[in-house]
């Protein structure tokens, strides 16, 4: 490998890379539907939690431009929900608050934290995120010198454009940064298409499917930290 080629930075994924997600939007849901039964009583009365997810999933269909911001598409269910119910639409930003709250209370991987600190001693960091994650209330944020969310980017992965503009921010090549991810078309591939090399953070052990080619597949934060210190010292 080229010296020029040595990776000076590593961008993440946050959502399933960094912390699962599933169970704390399930649970952020749940609360939610509880704040709506005391605050919008209307809406809770007429909507379920699988009413309301799958009018969310009617309006992405009918609106895919919406995967850029996924809290605006789930304003967009609520208000619309709001709408249809006769609930007063004054109470839909707190429950968009209420929402959020939860949905920020995310547990890290134990290896997060610990891979984190050793990482920021050697190399750049960033993340990159479709989601709508904000480190500063998950804690995080300190560890990222640059930290792109596709909602105020107004592109999202796996369009190249917003991984080549996380590239600029570090100030490095994209030859030179590594992204690392769970998801192998949003992560794996659109990283590569921009000219990074991608790390498949791999937890579950699935076998990749075939075309799929990531420059590494590790299951944990160490097996990562040990790939990068091999392409640091070649």
């Amino acid at each position: 490998m080229l010296p020029s080629l040595r990776p000076k930075a590593i961008l993440f994924d946050l959502d399933d890379t960094l912390w699962p997600i599933a169970p704390v939007i399930a649970a952020a849901e749940v609360t939610l539907h509880a704040w709506l039964a005391d605050h919008a009583p209307k809406v809770a009365q007429a909507f379920s939690i699988e009413d309301l997810r799958a009018r969310r999933q009617a309006l992405l269909a009918a609106d895919p431009a919406l995967h850029v911001d996924l809290g605006a598409l789930r304003r967009a269910g609520l208000q619309a929900a709001f709408e249809l119910a006769g609930e007063d639409l004054r109470h839909l930003d707190g429950a968009m608050a209420h929402f959020f709250a939860a949905r920020n209370a995310v547990t890290p991987y134990d290896d997060v934290l610990p891979g984190l600190l050793h990482l920021k001693q050697k190399i750049l960091l960033g993340t990159i995120s479709n989601g709508n994650a904000d480190l500063e209330v998950i804690g995080l944020a300190h560890h990222f010198q640059v930290s792109l969310a596709a909602s105020h980017f107004g592109r999202a992965k796996p369009d190249p454009a917003i991984f080549l503009a996380a590239c600029a921010a570090l100030g490095v090549a994209p030859a030179e940064a590594v992204y690392v991810g769970d998801d192998l078309r949003l992560d794996v591939e659109g990283a590569q298409r921009a000219g990074l090399r991608a790390v498949w953070l791999n937890r579950g052990g699935a076998a990749a499917p075939e075309g799929w080619a990531p420059d590494a597949i590790c299951a944990s934060f160490d097996e990562l930290l040990c790939w990068l210190e091999r392409q640091l010292a070649a």
